[in-house]
């Protein structure tokens, strides 16, 4: 997804997401208000970088503390019966829109450009845009709300945040963005037609970011269209051209690459981030995953946007997993686990901190209901209704009512609200501060009253 280049918003999305190359000194990491005071562990089929373990993980503060085959003693324990394993992270979206109910594609595009330009586009998407740009009293009530999403659905770290709305710091932690006190990831949506073009002067400021040691990760929109494409064809060579093609380089999408061009990509040390649900709803095509995988090209998924992409990243896994048996690749439940934690963590250029179940990592956990003897097939048959539990740096941001009162009975009420999810009585923290000197905070309830008073049509989050 992207907006239209001649749109206000976009040169903002373009500026905000490039311009700023140095740590901001104000920069402050998601998390609660209030967190659980003392330390505490889950039990339940835990998922190691060495495969199952039934087991337990400890968490104290912000971190994990153990792992372990045995019950600890002398510590508030819950035995989950479900399947833990590392907060997901969705390496492609667009939360910003993810306000916005899913639309029906009415033809099939050759490439994102012409969709960009339709009526309908401007019709569901530019106008409530600018409307809610307008109307809303809340700054970040979308960006939040989309957020609130996504972690519901099991995702502690998600990429595409706007950057024109970086001033706050929401719920999930934001990979392209600030993230671990430091900003080494970049992203630009349309790669600039040419030397001193419209969009060079940022992306220009991107490459000599990665020449200087200063991004790790480059997120580039590329050659998103129909194989037979002309203007999606020529995206790739003209990467070449401008020698952006590198080990920080992050292809999204593709969908025009050829076999020859993934693996040039491969050789490159590149990596690629796969949208397969958006790509068939808007091109009837999708990237030549199985030329990817041959070619050694490491993959991670992203939900790209809820108008033509999937509702949550557990629902883009399993439209992933159709695809890639139609493609004649054998799927392996792992395989798809790993493309939405390790792979992806290691793809973001955060290997070190995300994506495993380790001592001594941020406590990013999700609980998910045990659906299958196996467990990597119990995360890949998961909806968002069987995530019992999440977890970011600690805080349990969301997970069934009943384990809160058992294991934040310190958290005062007001951070840990009521929610009914899929008929569950479930528990919601939002109750994070943007900024240390904030003094109120919008819960989801702000949120919805901010949203719905601009654009009813505003998608629910439980449905």
């Amino acid at each position: 997804m992207a907006g239209h280049t001649a749109d206000k918003f976009m040169r903002e999305y373009l500026r905000g997401v490039t311009h700023e190359l140095g740590p901001r000194p104000d920069a402050v990491g998601p998390g609660p208000l209030v967190a659980p005071s003392q330390p505490f562990a889950l039990g339940g089929l835990l998922l190691l970088e060495d495969g199952p373990m039934q087991g337990w993980v400890t968490v104290q503060g912000d971190r994990i503390g153990g792992v372990r085959k045995t019950k600890p003693r002398g510590m508030l324990s819950l035995a989950t019966g479900g399947v833990v394993l590392p907060g997901l992270l969705d390496m492609h979206n667009h939360p910003d829109f993810n306000v916005f109910a899913a639309w029906e594609p009415p033809e099939v595009y050759p490439n994102r450009y012409k969709w960009r330009d339709s009526v309908l586009y401007e019709r569901v998407i530019k106008a409530p845009n600018r409307l809610m740009d307008d109307q809303l009293a809340i700054p970040g009530a979308r960006l939040q709300y989309a957020e609130i999403r996504a972690m519901v659905g099991g995702v502690t770290a998600i990429q595409g945040r706007n950057g024109a709305s970086d001033a706050a710091e929401p719920l999930v932690r934001n990979v392209d963005r600030f993230v671990f006190g430091s900003h080494r990831a970049r992203t630009v949506i349309d790669l600039p037609a040419k030397v001193d073009g419209f969009g060079w002067e940022s992306f220009a400021a991107v490459l000599k970011a990665i020449e200087d040691d200063r991004v790790d990760a480059f997120y580039i929109h590329l050659a998103e269209g129909l194989p037979d494409d002309e203007k999606s064809r020529k995206e790739f060579p003209r990467l070449k051209e401008f020698d952006a093609l590198g080990p920080a380089t992050i292809i999204v999408h593709g969908t025009a690459l050829t076999p020859s061009e993934l693996g040039e990509a491969a050789d490159a040390g590149a990596k690629l981030v796969w949208s397969p649900q958006s790509n068939l709803r808007l091109y009837r095509k999708t990237t030549d995953i199985k030329a990817a995988f041959d070619a050694k090209l490491p993959v991670c998924l992203g939900a790209d946007w809820l108008p033509s992409g999937s509702v949550n990243l557990l629902a883009e896994m399993k439209v992933a997993a159709n695809e890639m048996l139609d493609q004649g690749i054998d799927v392996e439940p792992r395989m798809l686990v790993d493309m939405v934690t390790s792979t992806a963590a290691d793809i973001a250029g955060l290997g070190d901190n995300l994506g495993r179940l380790e001592v001594g990592r941020p406590a990013d956990i999700a609980v998910f209901s045990r659906l299958a003897e196996d467990p990597y097939e119990s995360v890949l048959a998961a909806n968002a209704r069987d995530v019992e539990m999440v977890l970011i740096g600690g805080d349990i941001t969301y997970a069934r009512q009943e384990w809160t009162d058992a294991l934040a009975a310190d958290v005062p009420a007001p951070n840990l609200r009521p929610v009914i999810a899929w008929g569950k009585r479930m528990r919601l923290d939002n109750g994070f501060r943007a900024r240390p000197d904030e003094e109120t905070v919008p819960t989801l309830d702000d949120l919805r009253a901010d949203l719905i008073a601009a654009f009813p049509q505003v998608g629910p989050i439980w449905a």
